[in-house]
C-alpha cells in the first residue's frame, strides 16, 4: 500500500464542531441520511487540495475553521516538497493544514510551516483523486480522454518529447516572425548606428582630452601676451639694467662673507643660497614656458578645429564628453547585435524547417504508441463494463487527426459508447444517464489502475442511479481498486457499503439548540442496522438481507 490518509481532523466547518476521523487502509465506506453532513468530509478534503475557500463554510458563531490531514507513507511527495523549499516529511508522515478565517486571509501549512495554495494543489494532485457526481464532466473532455489514453499507453516520455519539440519549434517560429516584422526597422537602425559609430570612432576621442585641449587653446589664443609677460619677467630677473638676479647674487655674496666672519650666521648663508637657487630655477621655468607658447597660427587653427569636432559630438551624443564616449560604446554593441540578428534571420528558415521535422517525428512516435494502446484499452474497458452490468455494451476509442498538431499531439482521442446492442455508438459526452457514466468511469479506473499512481481515490456518490446486481458489481470493482490503494466512498448503496473494509456513519444531532455532525465507526449489529436502513427499513427481511450482504462480502 502506498500513501494513505491516516487521519482527518475538522474544526468548526459547517455543521462539524470537532471531528477526528481515522479511515484506515483499503476500502472505506461512509453512509448516512441525506443532509447528515457527508458532503462536509468532501468539502474538507477539497480545502486541503487547495480549492478556493468560501468563508460561509465557517460554523455559525466561530471566527475560523480548520482542516488538518495526516498522510502516512508519503515519501513519494518529497520531490514536490523539495522543489517548493518546504519542510520534509519525518518518517514518511505528511501533515497538511488549512485555516479559513472570517476576517483576513486564510493560512495553510505543510509539516508545520506556512505554504502556498499552489503547493497544496501540487500535493493534492499527487495524493488524492476525488470524483463526485458532477466530476464525470472531466470524462467528456477530449483532452482528458487523450491524457487517459497516454496514461494507459505509458506514453509519458513520448508526450514529453513531443511537447519539448513543439515548444522548440514554436520558439523558432516566433523568433523568425519577429525578425521578419522588424527587418525594415532594423535595417534603418543599422544604417543610423553605422553612421554614428563611424563618426565617433573617426574622432578618436581620448578620455581627459577635452580639458587639455581647452587649456592649450586658451594659451594659444593669448600667446602674444604670454610672450610679453615672459620677456618682461626675464628682463627683470636677469636683464641689462637693474635685475633681481644680480641683486640676489650680491645678497648671497654678502651673506657668505658674514658667515665666514661669524660662523653663527651659517643659517643666514644657507637661506641666501636657497634664494639664489630659487631665482635660478625661476629663470629656467620662465624660459622653458616661453618656448612652449604656441604662436603658430596653424597650430591655433588645428586646436580650434579639434574643439569644434568635440563640441559637435557633444551636441549630438552628449551632453558631456564622457557621454559621447559612452554612447559610442553602446551604439557599437547595439550595432553588433543587430548585425548578428540580421545574419541569424538568414539561418532561421532552415532551423524552423528542421524543428518542424523533429516535431513531426515526435508526433508520429506518440501517435504510434496511442494507436497500439487504444485497442488494448478498449478491450480492458469492455471487459470491466461487462462486469458492471453492460453485457453487450460497445466501447471504442477514435483518434481524430489534427493538422497542424495541437498541444497534445497529432490527434485527439474520442471515447465512444453504446450501452445496448443496436444503438449507435455516441461520444461519451452524449450519454445522458449519470448511472451509465458512473459505471464507465469505474470501468476506466479499473483499466487504468496499474498506471494510476495516485494513492487515494475518493468517490462521492458516483454510484448513484444504479442498483440491484449492478450495485453488487460496482461494489466488487471498488474492492478491486482498493487492493493497491486507499479508496473512500460516500454511498447510498447497501451493496457497496457492505463490501467495504471499514464502515462509518455520518449523522447529525441537536444539542443546546445547535446542530452538530458526527462520524462514528459502524461494526457488528450497528452495521447490520445501518445496512437495513439503507435497504428500506429495519424489518426482519431488511435485517436478513443486510446480514446476507455482509456474509457474502466477508
Amino acid at each position: 500500500m502506498s500513501a494513505t490518509l491516516a487521519s482527518l481532523r475538522i474544526r468548526n466547518l459547517a455543521l462539524v464542531e470537532e471531528l477526528l476521523w481515522e479511515p484506515g487502509p483499503g476500502f472505506t465506506a461512509l453512509t448516512g441520511e441525506t443532509g447528515a453532513g457527508k458532503s462536509v468530509i468532501i468539502g474538507a478534503l477539497n480545502l486541503l487540495l487547495g480549492e478556493r475557500a468560501d468563508k460561509s463554510v465557517i460554523r455559525t458563531g466561530e471566527a475560523a475553521c480548520s482542516v488538518e490531514a495526516e498522510f502516512a507513507g508519503a515519501e513519494g511527495v518529497h520531490h514536490i516538497l523539495d522543489a517548493a523549499g518546504a519542510e520534509p516529511c519525518e518518517d514518511g508522515r505528511l501533515i497538511v493544514k488549512r485555516v479559513i478565517q472570517s476576517g483576513g486571509t486564510g493560512r495553510q501549512f505543510v509539516n508545520g510551516s506556512p505554504c502556498t495554495l499552489a503547493l497544496l494543489r501540487s500535493l493534492g494532485g499527487a495524493l488524492v483523486d476525488l470524483h463526485g457526481p458532477h466530476d464525470h464532466q472531466s470524462l467528456f473532455s477530449r483532452d482528458q480522454q487523450t491524457l487517459l489514453l497516454d496514461a494507459y499507453a505509458g506514453a509519458g516520455s513520448e508526450r514529453t518529447a513531443f511537447e519539448s519539440a513543439r515548444s522548440a519549434h514554436a520558439a523558432l517560429v516566433r523568433e523568425r516572425d519577429e525578425c521578419a516584422r522588424g527587418e525594415s526597422e532594423a535595417l534603418r537602425e543599422i544604417d543610423l548606428l553605422t553612421h554614428q559609430t563611424a563618426e565617433i570612432e573617426a574622432a578618436r576621442l581620448v578620455p581627459g582630452e577635452e580639458a587639455d585641449l581647452l587649456a592649450r587653446h586658451r594659451a594659444a589664443a593669448n600667446a602674444a601676451r604670454i610672450g610679453e609677460l615672459c620677456a618682461g619677467l626675464g628682463e627683470r630677473l636677469s636683464g641689462d639694467g637693474p635685475a633681481l638676479a644680480g641683486s640676489v647674487a650680491e645678497v648671497v655674496r654678502a651673506c657668505r662673507e658674514l658667515a665666514r666672519l661669524d660662523p653663527r650666521a651659517s643659517a643666514v648663508e644657507a637661506a641666501a643660497e636657497a634664494l639664489g637657487n630659487l631665482i635660478g630655477e625661476l629663470e629656467n621655468e620662465i624660459s622653458r614656458f616661453a618656448d612652449l607658447a604656441e604662436t603658430d597660427p596653424a597650430a591655433l587653427a588645428a586646436l580650434e578645429e579639434r574643439i569644434d569636432t568635440i563640441m559637435t559630438l557633444k551636441r549630438k551624443y552628449g551632453p558631456s564628453f564622457e557621454d559621447v564616449i559612452a554612447y559610442g560604446k553602446s551604439a557599437a554593441a547595439r550595432l553588433e547585435a543587430l548585425r548578428a540578428r540580421a545574419g541569424r534571420a538568414g539561418s532561421l528558415e532552415t532551423e524552423v524547417a528542421a524543428a518542424a521535422a523533429r516535431c513531426e517525428e515526435a508526433a508520429r512516435a506518440l501517435s504510434a504508441r496511442r494507436r497500439k494502446a487504444a485497442r488494448a484499452l478498449e478491450s480492458a474497458v469492455v471487459a470491466n463494463l461487462r462486469d458492471l452490468g453492460f453485457l453487450q455494451a460497445a466501447f471504442a476509442i477514435t483518434l481524430e487527426r489534427l493538422d497542424p498538431p495541437g498541444p497534445l499531439g497529432a490527434e485527439l482521442a474520442e471515447f465512444v459508447f453504446a450501452p445496448n446492442p443496436g444503438e449507435e455508438s455516441r461520444p461519451l459526452r452524449s450519454v445522458a444517464s449519470s448511472g451509465e457514466i458512473s459505471r464507465v468511469m469505474l470501468a476506466l479506473k479499473g483499466a487504468l489502475a496499474a498506471q494510476d499512481e495516485v494513492p487515494l481515490l475518493v468517490f462521492d456518490e458516483i454510484d448513484a442511479n444504479v442498483g440491484g446486481e449492478v450495485a453488487v458489481r460496482v461494489a466488487g470493482r471498488m474492492r478491486e481498486l482498493a487492493r493497491g490503494r486507499q479508496v473512500l466512498c460516500i454511498t447510498h448503496l447497501p451493496q457497496v457499503a457492505a463490501a467495504a473494509d471499514h464502515h462509518f456513519v455520518v449523522a447529525k444531532d441537536v444539542s443546546g439548540g445547535r446542530t452538530r455532525t458526527r462520524l462514528t465507526p459502524c461494526a457488528g449489529d450497528d452495521r447490520v442496522a445501518e445496512l437495513a436502513r439503507m435497504l428500506g427499513g429495519k424489518s426482519q427481511s431488511a435485517i436478513a438481507h443486510a446480514k446476507a450482504l455482509l456474509k457474502r462480502d466477508g
